[in-house]
């Protein structure tokens, strides 16, 4: 029987990423026995706290003595707060167990911000990681040397399982049947719990935030600059000129402060202005890449998808004021 250990930290943990792994995994195990097999998981939560209350004390979770582990097959780490450095040093013993669990032969499940406990540990330097996209500018501020790929839902390292941000756990979970148990287990889970088994990016939901606190005031000016002039061509050599220093200077500190060439940049801003008018719906798909200075449609449309994971005309459909209601009821 394999052994399953959902940890619990120091400080807040989200409940939802910790209930929600437990109850998926469980039903999975019950409906594996009703299959006629032996069970195949034993699955505890764990942690150094004997008690640990959230949302504003209505609820507490009381995890298990972990030091009472001994070896475990599976560790899920669940989201934590976004106080990452206090997290990260409030858990010093709990990122040195899961780093001997690993070593061990553990394998290793995060939960949208659990990442940022993973990446403490040393485990993810040079490897891929997915957190949520909110997080992204903390994550590369505390571990620059991990490759995050936040429009990834999830990423697969050795023995190393991340996932994206808030509910698209649930995918992680059902990933983590399929590979313990089997596709039809995975495929009942999804159906019971009615968890789309498709969704394979977190793009659509992706919010693109201007990060402007990194310090450097070139980068701020050429920033406000791209901003206020979406509609027009901009020619970064004339704009590095403008700013007294030289292209390749100026593409080497963007990239620093922002995480994005400047070409990236502009793209994201003006993906992210188009986003938002076609969300309104008032305006065709034209004039919306008119707007942010497309004049090639074809171009605009395989930016926005690269971007987005979806086109225009389907963003629209799915997240403008005229799309249709969650509910076909009368209120």
């Amino acid at each position: 029987m394999k052994q399953v250990t959902i940890i619990v930290p120091k400080g807040y943990a989200n409940l939802s990423s910790i209930a929600g792994t437990f109850q998926i995994l469980g039903r999975a195990n019950d409906y594996w026995q009703k299959m006629g097999h032996q069970p195949l998981l034993e699955i505890r939560i764990a942690g150094f706290v004997t008690e640990l209350k959230l949302d504003g004390g209505f609820f507490s979770i009381h995890p298990a003595n972990i030091t009472e582990i001994k070896k475990t097959d599976l560790l899920i780490i669940p989201s934590v707060s976004h106080e990452y450095d206090t997290v990260i040093k409030e858990n010093a013993a709990l990122i040195n167990w899961i780093r001997e669990q690993y070593e061990a032969g553990a394998e290793i499940a995060t939960i949208c911000t659990g990442a940022f406990l993973l990446a403490a540990t040393g485990l993810l330097e040079g490897k891929t990681c997915s957190t949520h996209w909110n997080a992204a500018a903390g994550f590369r501020r505390l571990f620059p040397n991990i490759d995050l790929q936040i429009d990834k839902l999830i990423t697969v390292e050795p023995g190393i399982y991340t996932n994206g941000g808030a509910y698209s756990f649930l995918n992680l979970v059902l990933f983590l049947v399929e590979k313990y148990f089997d596709r039809p287990t995975a495929i009942y889970c999804s159906k019971i719990f009615q968890i789309d088994m498709s969704r394979t990016s977190q793009s659509p939901f992706f919010i693109f935030q201007t990060q402007k606190d990194h310090g450097d005031e070139m980068v701020c000016k050429a920033q406000t600059y791209i901003e206020e002039n979406l509609s027009e061509k901009i020619s970064f050599e004339e704009l590095a000129s403008k700013l007294a220093t030289s292209r390749r200077n100026f593409d080497r500190r963007f990239i620093k402060a922002t995480g994005n060439t400047p070409v990236e940049y502009l793209q994201r801003v003006k993906v992210e202005v188009a986003k938002r008018t076609l969300e309104k719906g008032r305006k065709s798909i034209f004039e919306v890449m008119y707007e942010v200075g497309y004049t090639d449609d074809k171009a605009f449309r395989e930016v926005f998808k690269k971007i987005t994971g979806l086109s225009p005309l389907n963003y629209r459909a799915k997240y403008s004021k005229e799309a249709a209601p969650m509910t076909t009821g009368t209120v």
